[in-house]
């Protein structure tokens, strides 16, 4: 299974790729599939069945509005946030879906919006969308949103990972770590080199080069956009926005350089990106997964970190850094999971963390070793995490645990500098480990809100 870095990192809307951003991208598809099949102009109703954790936590992640925005053609990378809510509100008011941005269709919500506690096979995060015409059904599929904005439909879910088109094949394809680190020594090839020649196979290394400095473009602007708002965040657990006073306050120090070690100060900047990502990403905004929604504020808050406090600091470190990260996510998906629905946030946060302690890592100057060794410390300190956001919300503890896990990625690509990448527990075993523990772990800490802090946090 060939994943691209434009895989893992894909601009979209919060608050959750898996949630918000995979149910989007399934609905435009099934109306693609709909105008393909000439089928389109005979739909008369359309109706949404979301299962599983889709249903359990599908209103606090918006998973019903992005439906019906991907039925209505529109896609997570292009959409304007603010047209969400207005456009839903007019649906409410005049039980009227516009298909393809083009075709009225009846739509009541309380009876065409379902919600199905029971999962279907394949994952957690399941939907059915099926198309009527007057007299008949005109299609029907199942799609499975398996995190990071990835979707497959109910064919590709049956089909086997392995058995892939040999023209898409890479130069270098690795399914382990192990793998990885041997083509690195085989070839002397340092891993973000190795990454740039997987994608040269699938475009030029112009178009790589650009789309990588976008999407850390979009990184940045979802951090100014952070940094700007403030105010409560939306859902009903009134969480006050603080990235804003805490940029103030920050300034504030630099200016009067009342702070003694830089030590505090760099952490302190490194907390404020991740809330100002994650803060954003709550409030519905765009952003880029980074393997996920629910962790999109990782990377960029240790890519910022970087670029803020290295003076040596050059463009080609951001696609250095964002293809060394996107290695490690490529395991992890390929590997184990990062959709919190099927493994807890370990699959989520620590994927993320683990990719970003290697991205730094390798801009440090880590050998290949080095680098398995910091992205391996970065998973194996966020081992059990469960998936428990209060409300259904991406809020707590989603938000802070962001910041929490990009400063645990520093101190990983920090520790396993100081060795030589010879250490007990690797990359493949740590990744192995969140792969059972997330099929051990009960369904209720698995983005159901059903227990953890989703229950405990609440007063009776």
């Amino acid at each position: 299974m060939s994943i691209s870095v434009f895989d893992l990192f894909k601009v979209g809307v919060g608050p959750s790729s898996s949630h918000t951003v995979g149910p989007m991208r399934a609905a435009a598809q099934f109306v693609e599939t709909l105008r393909s099949r000439d089928r389109l102009e005979r739909v008369a109703r359309i109706e949404v069945q979301l299962h599983g954790s889709l249903s359990a936590t599908g209103v606090g992640h918006g998973t019903d509005k992005a439906t019906i925005l991907g039925l209505m053609g529109e896609l997570p990378e292009t959409i304007d946030p603010a047209i969400i809510d207005p456009c839903i509100e007019e649906l409410l008011e005049s039980q009227t879906l516009l298909l393809d941005n083009r075709i009225a269709v009846p739509f009541v919500w309380v009876r065409d919006m379902q919600w199905h506690d029971a999962p279907l096979p394949y994952h957690p995060n399941a939907m059915r969308l099926i198309a009527y015409g007057h007299r008949d059904e005109l299609y029907r599929n199942v799609y499975y949103s398996v995190g990071g904005g990835f979707v497959v439909d109910e064919v590709e879910a049956a089909r086997d990972p392995l058995l892939e088109d040999e023209s898409l094949r890479l130069p270098y394809e690795f399914n382990t770590a192990n793998e990885l680190l041997a083509l690195c020594r085989m070839h002397k090839m340092r891993i973000s080199e190795l990454m740039m020649a997987n994608e040269c196979a699938l475009r030029s290394e112009t178009q790589v080069r650009r789309g990588l400095w976008r999407i850390w473009e979009v990184m940045n602007e979802c951090i100014d956009n952070g940094l700007t708002h403030e105010g409560v965040l939306p859902g009903g657990l009134n969480v006050k926005r603080r990235a804003k006073r805490l940029h103030a306050r920050l300034l504030d120090v630099e200016s009067s350089k009342s702070i003694i070690t830089s030590t505090f100060s760099a952490m302190d900047w490194v907390n404020l990106f991740a809330l100002a990502v994650n803060e954003e990403n709550a409030a519905g905004g765009r952003m880029v997964t980074a393997p996920t929604n629910g962790a999109a504020g990782i990377i960029p808050a240790v890519l910022s970190y970087y670029m803020k406090f290295q003076e040596d600091a050059r463009e080609e470190d951001v696609v250095d850094f964002l293809l060394t990260a996107a290695s490690v996510g490529i395991l992890c998906k390929k590997n184990a999971s990062i959709s919190g629905a099927e493994v807890g946030c370990q699959g989520e946060v620590g994927s993320a963390c683990a990719m970003a302690a290697a991205g730094l890592a390798e801009l440090m100057g880590a050998t290949p070793e080095q680098v398995e060794n910091a992205a391996e410390i970065g998973l194996e300190h966020n081992l059990g995490l469960t998936c428990d956001p209060i409300g259904g919300l991406v809020q707590i503890p989603c938000i802070e645990r962001n910041a929490i896990a990009s400063v645990k990625a520093i101190n990983a690509a920090q520790m396993a500098m100081c060795g030589d990448g010879d250490h007990f527990v690797s990359l493949d075993k740590a990744i192995r480990t969140m792969r059972d523990t997330g099929r051990d772990m009960q369904d209720k800490y698995k983005e159901t809100s059903k227990g953890g802090l989703a229950v405990n946090a609440i007063e009776c």
